[in-house]
């Protein structure tokens, strides 16, 4: 082999050893200049979740029932006596006072016998004490004073039932009210017990209604109630008499509401709302939106603590509306989720966003 062929074969090989030797350090400042791999933060691997912070503040809490209401004092009058209708002094819709005359049933002599009755009195009271003066002088018996004093008692006693008879003749009011009901008209031979006159007041009402056994250990007399009337208005009231044991059928309480009503509206014997106010209490404020149950069934909700961990919260339910819920049962102050609370558990790290934010 000649000279000038080793010095081409030379050429050839110094050629590729400097190519290699370029590559290798073309791919070693490559990779140097390659950014290391970024470890993966741990808030990128946590669940995102919009919070709302809710402080609790006093609320009066209210008990909804459904009630009745009736007169203050309805009374039907019946006749005492029989006998004719000489003259009625009132007539439907009237309004009477106490005591006043509200019409007048026939004499048939009933006036004569306490003129019968008095006479025979007043004969007995001179006999007797004539007696006792003889008495007095051993001129008469023990026994004779003692017969007209018991037949003097004994005419008085008539007296009084004959005097009660005439004052039954005329019917009076026995409280202020309004004439409802009419069951006679002038003329009318009546009997003793038949009805006359329907008398109410109305100018109060009575609601009653029934509490529900959970609910009745809130409820107690002097409480103010809020009637809400079918046609939009209200009146108020205050609670009179709470049963001491519940109906057997529905195991509810009885309540009585003594109802002002001094535009004397024609509700009596209608139905109304009733809100009977309780204590106050601190309680927050939610939409309906956010409640869910828990395992046990009750209801409750999801809320971040202060270790930024999902946290369930029981809650009482005082109130439920179209507009909100007012709870109890939760912490003075919560960041409750709003959005993404059905993607986490209980116990699980979050990252809280407040909603203010969001809306920034």
């Amino acid at each position: 082999m000649t000279k000038a062929k080793w010095g081409s074969i030379g050429l050839s090989l110094l050629i590729v050893v400097v190519l290699v030797i370029w590559m290798a350090i073309g791919e070693v400042k490559v990779a140097s200049e390659e950014a290391p791999q970024r470890q993966e933060n741990v808030e990128d691997s946590l669940t995102s979740v919009q919070v709302e912070t809710l402080s609790a503040r006093l609320h009066e809490p209210g008990l909804m029932l459904q009630g009745q209401l009736e007169p203050w004092r309805s009374v039907m009058l019946s006749a005492q006596v029989s006998g004719r209708v000489e003259s009625l002094s009132v007539g439907l819709g009237d309004d009477v006072r106490q005591g006043q005359q509200l019409l007048e049933i026939s004499d048939e002599g009933r006036n004569a016998e306490v003129l019968r009755w008095q006479s025979r009195v007043k004969k007995l009271e001179a006999d007797l004490a004539a007696a006792r003066r003889l008495r007095s002088g051993n001129l008469a018996a023990e026994s004779e004073v003692l017969g007209l004093e018991s037949d003097l008692a004994a005419a008085r006693a008539e007296l009084a039932i004959a005097r009660q008879v005439v004052d039954h003749l005329t019917p009076e009011a026995p409280f202020d009210g309004i004439i409802n009901q009419k069951s006679v008209d002038t003329g009318d031979l009546v009997q003793i017990g038949s009805p006359l006159l329907e008398l109410v007041q109305v100018d109060r009402l009575k609601a009653t209604a029934r509490v529900p056994q959970q609910s009745v250990a809130d409820v107690a007399p002097g409480q103010a109630v809020r009637v809400d009337l079918l046609d939009g208005s209200q009146l108020s009231g205050v609670v009179t008499f709470v049963a001491s044991a519940a109906s057997p059928e529905t195991r509810s309480f009885a309540v009585e509401i003594a109802v002002e009503n001094p535009d004397r509206k024609r509700i009596a014997g209608g139905s109304a709302s009733l809100r009977v106010a309780l204590p106050e209490v601190k309680a927050m404020f939610i939409s309906p939106a956010y409640l869910s149950l828990g395992d046990d069934g009750r209801p409750g909700v999801k809320y971040v603590n202060g270790n930024n961990e999902v946290a369930f919260g029981r809650v009482k339910l005082l109130s439920v509306s179209t507009e909100g819920a007012w709870v109890t049962g939760l912490p003075e102050e919560i960041r409750l989720i709003t959005r993404g609370g059905g993607f986490v558990s209980i116990g699980e790290q979050v990252v809280p966003v407040d909603a203010a934010e969001n809306r920034g």
